[in-house]
């Protein structure tokens, strides 16, 4: 029995199951379903990574301290982070991925690096 493949419409036979007449229209197919959803977590990604790298250039300039505003000029979006962390004095940070900052008085921000800090806090 011929069907027809749900990518391009060309009729196959195979199995009773087979949907698509080839790999390539079977991810062709995928691909497009999936186009909306990996999209907005593509745009996602791309601000955190964007966040990221600026929290991780000043924090290796040697800039523990910023201005929020000097991070809003570079780009950083406060509002895409991926967790918080609290540090041993209590302090809360949002995160970036290994790159945290906590918000201080005068619209500055502390920019920590996680890997670093919990190695300094456990001695190591």
């Amino acid at each position: 029995m011929k069907k027809l493949c749900m990518e391009c419409r060309t009729p196959f036979t195979g199995r009773s199951d087979k949907k698509f007449c080839s790999d390539y229209c079977r991810n062709g197919y995928n691909n497009k379903r999936n186009l909306t959803s990996n999209n907005f977590v593509r745009n996602i990604n791309f601000v955190l990574r964007k966040n990221r790298r600026i929290l991780a250039a000043r924090y290796m300039q040697g800039d523990a301290e910023s201005n929020r505003q000097e991070l809003n000029w570079a780009g950083y979006n406060f509002e895409y982070f991926t967790n918080f962390y609290r540090a041993a004095d209590g302090i809360k940070y949002s995160c970036c991925y290994d790159y945290g900052i906590s918000f201080l008085k005068n619209r500055r921000v502390r920019i920590i690096s996680i890997n670093s800090d919990n190695s300094r806090e456990n001695g190591s």
